[in-house]
């Protein structure tokens, strides 16, 4: 996809996607659909800079023939970043110092109002005092509130490498610090209703005096928004910075019964077992009594030790990206669990991509 929307055709691809979906699911379990904006819904956007002679512009490859194509806009990405876009190009073009060897732009916005905006160079900008506040100006200038330059082994933050947002989710606000090249979830527009569909689940199934192990939790997305529906939460993520942003987010959220472990899925799994790490020697897991598991696992699904270790308890939430490795996951879970509840978050418009949510109950 070259950043195009087609709002007349949205419909017929949800509903391709809702029968794909059901298809691949197979179960007569109730499904709820969340409809994307049809324009103006991803928060992230990247694009390639390409420069011809006193011309310079966005573009992006055509992925079939990877022919260059210009860009002046961005219809999918959030309104900020559409009408950013041209107006930071214009500033580009007018600042020798800003323009020169500049390879790539992304742009990180919230639907809050923060707009943090990477400038990737091929030349050394470190120590370039004229780029530092050509820069500076363009924060003054431009509804720009961060600005971070990045060249090989170098990255200047100016003045901090996150935005903020605040997700409205069952009448509250939940925040989440989002840091500039991590993962953090595209559309804000179905971040919300997912968080909103897994806190309806746990509301509706899950006891609240029981606890919730969840693996995957990236910056705590969605164990900071069902941490009241639970005794306690133990979650897990692998990747450093996503734990540290975690953490910001527990005690901006004022969260209490939350922790977070820097842990690979499959060392949970011994863990639990009974295997011993340095990590978890503050940590009693005895103390925990789990009822249910959240996965949201990458593209690729469970790994084999995990898919075997959530068949280990009576509730599995499984929020997935990719239907093809959730449907291969189910049909080994299927052998102990039913599913109760489906639902189709449509992250991703205009693309082959679904991004769906599974509540399965263990069979007595």
């Amino acid at each position: 996809m070259l950043c195009q929307v087609f709002p007349q055709d949205y419909q017929s691809q949800l509903d391709d996607k809702i029968q794909r979906l059901t298809a691949l699911l197979n179960t007569d379990a109730p499904l709820s659909v969340f409809a994307s904006p049809k324009q103006n819904y991803r928060a992230r956007a990247e694009f390639r800079v390409w420069h011809d002679d006193d011309s310079t512009d966005y573009i992006m490859f055509n992925p079939e023939t990877r022919e260059k194509v210009k860009l002046d806009a961005c219809p999918m990405a959030l309104k900020a970043i559409d009408e950013l876009m041209p107006q930071l190009m214009r500033e580009i073009v007018a600042t020798p110092v800003l323009r020169l060897k500049l390879f790539q732009v992304d742009f990180l916005a919230t639907l809050s109002g923060e707009m943090l905006v990477t400038l990737i160079y091929r030349r050394p900008i470190e120590t370039d005092q004229a780029w530092l506040e050509a820069a500076e100006r363009l924060k003054e200038r431009l509804p720009i509130n961060h600005i971070i330059g990045r060249a090989r082994k170098q990255k200047v933050v100016l003045d901090q490498d996150y935005v903020v947002e605040q997700l409205q989710v069952d009448g509250k606000s939940f925040t989440y610090q989002q840091v500039e090249n991590s993962f953090t979830q595209p559309n804000p527009f179905m971040a919300q209703p997912m968080l909103g569909w897994s806190r309806q689940m746990a509301e509706r199934y899950f006891d609240a005096d029981r606890d919730l192990i969840e693996l995957y939790c990236g910056n705590g997305h969605f164990s900071i928004a069902l941490a009241e529906r639970f005794r306690k939460v133990l979650a897990t993520e692998i990747s450093r910075t996503s734990v540290q942003s975690a953490q910001f987010n527990i005690e901006a959220n004022g969260v209490r019964n939350l922790t977070i472990l820097k842990m690979a899925a499959e060392e949970v799994s011994e863990a639990l077992q009974g295997k011993s790490f340095n990590r978890l020697k503050e940590i009693d897991l005895a103390s925990y009594d789990f009822q249910t598991i959240f996965v949201d696992p990458p593209r690729a699904g469970l790994d084999d030790l995990t898919r075997q270790m959530v068949c280990e308890y009576d509730w599995i939430l499984y929020i997935s990206c990719n239907p093809e490795t959730l449907a291969r996951d189910l049909q080994h879970i299927a052998q102990t669990h039913d599913v109760v509840e489906t639902a189709l978050f449509d992250q991703f418009p205009y693309t082959h991509h679904i991004e769906s949510g599974v509540l399965l109950k263990r069979r007595a």
